[in-house]
């Protein structure tokens, strides 16, 4: 992939971050698609409804950004925020990068899953309450939105960065409506937090683009599968702990395992069904 050029699909100043690592670690040459917007795929804020699942979308956006020029490679990501998957009363923030070669018909994928964010909302009664939310949340390095209700998509106070625009929005929406709701701006250029964790996806991107194909060279050599059974410490015996990974390149079907992919070749008692029932 040296020297070719990838467009970067994002309207929210993403390639700040992502395009320094792939020049420097790739060698691509990044532009940002200037003629498209994102936002027709799904808004955090809610006026426009994520219809698919992040991956889909991200690939709907380099689609989008290779439409409207002339290039052939195409970068995208998509956040999702909520609480995490297996920790439980833990926000997270969940970022998908997917790279897109349309001259090779080929897509490599990488995902960040991370606790590092300030996604929250809360609904207000005054403006102190506000200014405590606000704290917390890390304004006025990370923007704010406000809004009348939860739910509401209209009235919308987005990227809000000073105390100034916060107590003007925080009034206006008091004497129209008696009711206010806080929440976090997760759009990457309100949110440098985020951003690190985009930094980061991009990072395991590089790493993936890196991983060739031992048959035929093609980038994107990565884990399709990961299958238990390391053995307990204790007993012997399989766990559902990760033995080994299947590796598969996409351009060839060509695939391998890792054993121990974690550098452990046995798991603690602790984790065994027979051990620990």
């Amino acid at each position: 992939m040296i020297g070719r050029t990838a467009i970067i699909a994002t309207k929210h100043w993403k390639e700040k971050v992502i395009a320094p690592i792939l020049e420097k670690e790739v060698g691509l040459k990044c532009v940002v698609a200037i003629n498209i917007d994102t936002d027709v795929l799904g808004t955090f804020s809610g006026e426009i409804e994520r219809k698919d699942d992040p991956i889909t979308t991200a690939r709907n956006k380099c689609k989008m950004a290779l439409a409207s020029s002339d290039y052939d490679l195409a970068l995208a990501s998509e956040g999702s925020f909520g609480p995490h998957p297996t920790i439980g009363f833990i926000n997270a923030d969940d970022e998908i990068l997917l790279l897109f070669d349309k001259k090779n018909n080929l897509e490599i994928i990488s995902r960040e899953l991370s606790t590092q964010t300030n996604f929250s909302g809360q609904e207000i009664s005054s403006f102190s309450e506000l200014e405590a939310f606000a704290k917390t949340a890390l304004f006025p390095s990370h923007g704010l939105i406000l809004r009348h209700s939860k739910d509401s998509t209209f009235d919308l106070y987005k990227g809000i960065t000073n105390a100034k625009d916060l107590r003007n929005a925080f009034d206006v929406l008091m004497e129209k409506y008696g009711t206010v709701y806080a929440e976090t701006d997760m759009r990457a250029l309100f949110n440098p937090t985020r951003m690190q964790v985009i930094e980061k996806a991009t990072l395991k991107l590089v790493d993936k683009i890196k991983s060739l194909c031992p048959e035929c060279h093609s980038p994107g050599f990565s884990m399709t599968e990961a299958r238990p059974g390391l053995i307990c410490a204790n007993c012997g015996l399989p766990t559902r702990s990760t033995l080994l990974y299947i590796l598969t390149c996409q351009a060839c079907g060509y695939a391998a395992e890792k054993l121990h992919p974690h550098g452990k070749v046995s798991e603690d008692p602790m984790y065994c069904d027979i051990c620990n029932p």
